[in-house]
């Protein structure tokens, strides 16, 4: 009876997963080839060839050979059915370069389908189009780009701008100037999305031609906001060059502004701002900036790292003047650049951040350059994939202003989380921004980083430490101090257990107390005294070497230091044969400079010390030791010459000369101060790739020549203005039904007139460019509040514009209806009614404190098995063993009055059954691969279980599949109650800790066939949302609580993590649409992403429309996860 029960549950558990697939492609995996493919593609139905190239897919998809049905797909192009025409031009993408002559077949179509009254099929053709890179088809994709440039559609264009660069990169060798001006059109265009896309095309076709840029400043400046986001920082580039380029650099910028200030002779190289000037800010006043720094930093944007160092050489970098073309702040183009890329400042994208930040750090006047701190410190704080970049960018402005980020010091403390490259930077920047108030606080803090168990850490902090006290001599003897306790201290550590990195710390501590005493060695000759004293507990050759060097280099300070040398030396000679090379070197280097500072009866014992070094260093077995003897012995003869203790004149002759020996103008001779190209002296543009790594990346470019726009290239942009004021007016209709526009807000403006305007001066003179170019009415960006002002008119003037155009343009080819059918408009309805959405502002929230609770699930009642109650839940571990494995608590209980013994947990013999339901779902395969993992890993008996005891174990199961549950067997007192173990597929997968930025470029590496989605009904929120109507507090707040209870919904189902919480900024009280959820994981099996997203839409009072969408490229997998996610969140 049991066993016929049991068959029946397996059936109804196969069907049932079989039910679950059913109205989805999952089953084409499975076996793509299971059906005649050739035979299909030849049917009469649609439905059937869809079917076929469904499986081609999947075969590509899979790794499999299917050019063979290239000449059947390429007859099928022809197809008016949207989804088998788009499958199509998937496989031809594919395989065009390898069936050339065929693909050649299809180019008919291709033009054909530009013509088609669907944007859609427009946009697919061209796309197509321009993947095929063939040469022979290159006029044809370039007339296609231009004929779909002036397209009604935004998407058709957008896709126009995107093929740009594809087909420049095939053909680049020949005359740009066709696609100069099919950027010209396109960066002309009122739509956010393809001025977007035809910046990123002006960037790799043309980025020289800046001229193309004159006409339209001011209306990429405005259309700026609302760009999508990677296409703001390649606008942002182009847009900060072309203003360099034709008006130059801003005298009262941070590069320029601060040569013009006193100089304090205390700190030569140093600017001091003076507060003379009543724009100066008030936290300025009185501190001091790099002037060598600044001026570095300002030629090495213009000029580059590699001619920059070749102007400069190894010359003083305080003669080094900046003879740059200036304009002042107040120019109109330089106003409007720096208005529309200040709100992008607080952008969630860190990226577009720093290209802002970058912008106003360079044109900037230097009262507004405090703007860009606030904005970098928070992307610092609340990205951290990005910390490392906005870390490097920080450091090169703290170097040449450190007032700026003097009172945010906190903000570079370090964490415990960060990474070694991370910490390094805080550190350097922490020494750079001390001031005497914050430095007691930030010495303390470098007291707790001593005692970190990262040597190198602690060594970069001793570093730090020296740095500080070299920019603050106030603190010099406090960290003196400290060093040396360290030096003591390290040197014992070294010398008993030889701990690794022992050894760094001690020679960083030594290396930074050296360049202490460097500034003021008369001050600091008991220091010296001290280390010279220990000498012989310090055993690491590079610190022996540094302390020998500091003997030598500071033999005749002080009334101490001379008396105690000659113990040195006598020290040394006795351990000179047992001592590193690097160390002798030193020592001679020391006895010479020793002999040539000496006098009278001193100079004579030290003549035999150094007579014995030499002697000794010849014999040497290092030939650098023997080279240095030689070396000294040759450039100081009258040195080593031995003469008689009495012969006093000859003596005090001889002293006299030693100073004017070749030897000891090179031994006490004093270094000049020079610039070399160090690593810490690259500087690159802010927010480039090149800033990070130190070096120019492919595609690096300094910023233009100011001023290097000439007055000709102007005016012959406005000549081409001319001649595309009839093109140009055509991309200005905008319709709401593309895909694109929907996701931006359409700002209303003026510039439909501009083109015409500039078309009636035709004079290509300077002045008639400075006109047509400047005396454009001026702009500024729509306010929040004021999003929606003037929309009747708009929608007059865009009326206007559509009969304007269908009378021009395409009045011959399909009436006013069909065009607006074209536009998948309605008849006499306004596109810009339907696109005033404005774009607003979202907060990422990556915590929500939710609470997880897994849910339990019943093995066995204790009903039926003799009082003991068995339960289940699985865990968030992974498991050790194998990654097929799933870790499950199970909980055993005795509810009788009775104790129950041996109690155990096995395979209830399951194998039959896996069998057959592999041959349903098609993966006899993988199950093969996985037969040496045991369905259940061996767990200990428990010997006794007392009444009301409860036990929990942590087992590890292979399920057959993620559907399919597995037979147990339970064992106590002797008898055996066989049960089913259910699995949940949340719990096949494993936690993906990335950031919003990872999760983005994951998600658009799945799209498509890769990506599903489905519409749940939720409730829960409605009843705990009503009890905290009254309530006002930060944690009440319906948003937040809303995506507390998703969240704990979801992680209390799936073992996954959460990536970010979207809030919507300018969501409405009682309405929480816009709010996206987002979760990351990854398979168990394969390691592959699997991607969560909802979406929310309704009010807090009513059920919510949640829309789940899961990517990952597991198909069947990604379908029963998007079901399960549904089906607990409904």
């Amino acid at each position: 009876m049991f066993h016929q029960f049991s068959v029946t549950a397996e059936s109804l558990s196969k069907a049932s997963s079989l039910v679950l697939r059913i109205g989805t492609d999952a089953h084409l995996y499975d076996d793509p080839d299971d059906a005649n493919i050739g035979s299909l593609l030849e049917s009469r139905f649609d439905s059937e060839k869809v079917d076929a190239l469904k499986r081609l897919l999947a075969l590509l998809a899979q790794g499999s050979d299917v050019s063979q049905f290239f000449p059947q797909v390429v007859k099928n192009v022809a197809s008016q059915s949207l989804e088998l025409k788009k499958l199509v031009y998937l496989y031809l993408l594919h395989y065009a370069e390898k069936r050339q002559n065929e693909a050649l077949l299809s180019i008919n179509c291709f033009q054909k389908d530009l013509s088609d009254t669907n944007p859609l099929v427009r946009a697919w053709a061209l796309r197509t189009m321009a993947g095929i890179r063939l040469h022979a088809v290159a006029p044809l994709v370039l007339r296609a780009i231009t004929k779909c440039a002036r397209d009604p559609s935004a998407y058709v264009r957008k896709c126009a701008a995107y093929a740009l660069p594809k087909l420049y990169d095939l053909h680049h060798d020949e005359d740009n100037s066709s696609f100069e001006e099919l950027v010209d059109i396109l960066l002309n265009d009122h739509s956010p999305g393809v001025v977007g896309a035809a910046a990123a095309a002006f960037k790799s076709v043309c980025p020289s031609s800046l001229f193309l840029i004159a006409k339209s400043f001011r209306r990429l400046c405005e259309t700026l906001p609302d760009v999508e986001e990677w296409g703001q920082i390649v606008l942002i580039e182009i847009l900060l060059r072309y203003i360099i380029a034709r008006h130059g650099l801003v005298k009262e910028s941070i590069m320029f502004s601060l040569n013009t200030m006193s100089t304090t002779p205390a700190a030569d190289g140093f600017a001091t701002f003076s507060g003379t000037s009543g724009s100066c800010h008030s936290s300025l006043v009185g501190t001091t900036c790099d002037l060598n720094m600044i001026t570095l930093m300002c030629k090495s944007y213009i000029d580059g790292q590699i001619e920059c160092f070749a102007q400069t050489g190894c010359s003083n970098s305080n003669d080094d003047k900046l003879d740059f073309s200036l304009t002042s702040s107040t120019n109109e183009d330089v106003v409007m650049l720096l208005r529309c890329t200040s709100p992008l400042l607080w952008s969630h994208n860190s990226a577009v951040v720093l290209a802002a930040a970058g912008v106003h750090w360079i044109m900037a006047p230097r009262e507004n350059i405090e703007r860009i701190i606030k904005p970098l410190l928070f992307i610092l704080r609340s990205c951290q994939a990005s910390e490392y970049v906005v870390l490097c960018n920080l450091l090169v402005f703290a170097k040449a202003v450190p007032p700026f980020f003097s009172q945010y010091y906190e903000d570079f403390f370090v964490y415990s989380s960060d990474t070694y490259q991370i910490r390094a930077l805080k550190l350097e920047i922490l020494s750079i921004i001390a001031t005497e108030s914050s430095i007691p606080i930030i010495l303390q803090e470098f007291q707790d980083y001593i005692k970190d168990p990262d040597r190198r850490f602690v060594a970069d902090t001793v570093a730090a430490i020296g740095l500080c006290a070299q920019r603050l001599p106030m603190i010099a003897s406090a960290c003196l101090e400290g060093l040396l306790a360290i030096t003591f201290y390290e040197s014992s550590l070294s010398s008993s257990s030889q701990i690794d990195g022992e050894a760094g710390v001690l020679v960083q501590a030594i290396m930074s107390i050296k360049a202490i005493i460097r500034q003021n060695p008369d001050s600091y000759d008991r220091v010296i005294v001290q280390l010279a004293c220990n000498l012989d507990r310090i055993k690491i050759p590079a610190a022996r070497a540094l302390v020998i060097w500091i003997i030598g280099e500071y033999s005749a300070v002080g009334q101490i230091i001379p008396k105690v040398v000659p113990s040195i030396l006598n020290y040394l000679a006795w351990s000179f044969t047992s001592e590193e090379p690097d160390t002798k070197l030193q020592i001679l280097n020391t006895a010479a400079k020793v002999l040539l500072c000496a006098h009278g009866a001193d100079s004579l014992a030290f003549r035999k010390i150094l007579s014995y070094f030499i002697e000794l260093a010849k014999y040497d077995i290092n030939y650098d030791v023997r080279d240095r003897a030689h070396f000294i012995f040759k450039f100081m003869p009258h040195s080593l010459m031995t003469s008689s203790e009495n012969d006093n004149d000859s003596d005090i002759s001889q002293n006299g000369r030693l100073h004017h020996e070749p030897g000891g103008k090179i031994l006490n001779g004093r270094m000049h101060s020079t610039i070399l190209p160090t690593k810490s002296s690259r500087i690159y543009l802010p927010g480039s790739l090149s800033q990070v790594v130190l070096h120019a990346a492919p595609g690096y470019e300094p910023l233009p020549k100011p001023c290097s726009l000439l007055d000709t290239d102007l005016a012959a942009g406005v000549v081409n203005e001319t001649n595309d004021s009839d093109i140009s007016s055509g991309s200005s209709i905008e319709e709401s039904g593309s895909v694109y526009d929907s996701h931006h807000s359409s700002i209303s403006s003026d510039d439909g007139n501009e083109s015409a305007n500039d078309s009636n001066d035709t004079e290509p003179t300077a002045l008639a460019v400075r006109n047509d170019v400047q005396d454009v009415r001026e702009k500024t960006l729509v306010d929040v509040s004021n999003v929606n002002v003037c929309v009747d008119d708009a929608n007059e003037n865009t009326k206007g514009n559509l009969s304007a155009f269908i009378s021009t343009d395409l009045a011959e080819l399909m009436p006013k209806l069909a065009l607006e059918s074209w536009l998948d408009e309605e008849p006499g309805v306004s596109s810009v009614q339907t696109s005033q959405q404005a774009s607003s502002g979202r907060i990422s929230i990556n915590n929500l404190n939710c609470s997880v609770t897994p849910k339990l699930h019943t093995l066995l009642d204790p009903t039926t098995s003799n009082g003991l109650r068995v339960e289940y839940a699985f865990s968030y571990e992974i498991s050790t063993v194998s990654s097929m494995l799933v870790l499950v608590e199970i909980f055993f209980e005795n509810c009788s009055s009775e104790p129950i013994k041996n109690i155990a947990l096995k395979d209830g013999e399951s194998s039959s059954s896996v069998e057959s339901s592999d041959q349903v779902l098609g993966e006899s395969e993988s199950l093969l691969r996985t037969d040496n993992v045991p369905p259940v890993l061996s767990t200990e008996e428990i010997a006794s279980l007392d009444p009301g005891q409860r036990v929990k174990k942590l087992i590890e199961i292979r399920f057959p599949h993620h559907l399919l549950p597995l037979k147990l067997a339970v064992t106590c007192n002797g008898k055996k109650f066989l049960t089913k173990l259910w699995p949940d597929i949340g719990y096949f997968l494993k936690p993906l800790s990335i950031n919003m930025s990872a999760f983005v470029d994951l998600e658009r590496q799945l799209p498509g066939m890769f990506e599903y989605s489905k519409r749940c009904t939720f409730k829960d929120h409605i009843e705990k949302i009503v009890h905290v109507k009254d309530d006002s507090s930060i944690h009440s707040d319906k948003i937040i609580l809303l995506s507390q209870i998703l969240t704990s919904k979801v992680l209390s189902n799936c073992n996954v993590s959460l990536v970010c919480a979207d809030i919507p900024v300018s969501f409405n009280f009682d309405d929480a649409s816009g709010l996206c959820l987002r979760f990351s994981g990854e398979l168990l099996s394969s390691s592959k992403p699997c991607l969560i997203s909802i979406l929310v839409e309704g009010k807090f009072s009513e059920p919510m429309v949640l829309t789940v969408k899961i990517n990952c490229e597991e198909t069947v997998f990604g379908l029963n996860l998007l079901n399960r996610v549904s089906a607990f969140l409904q």
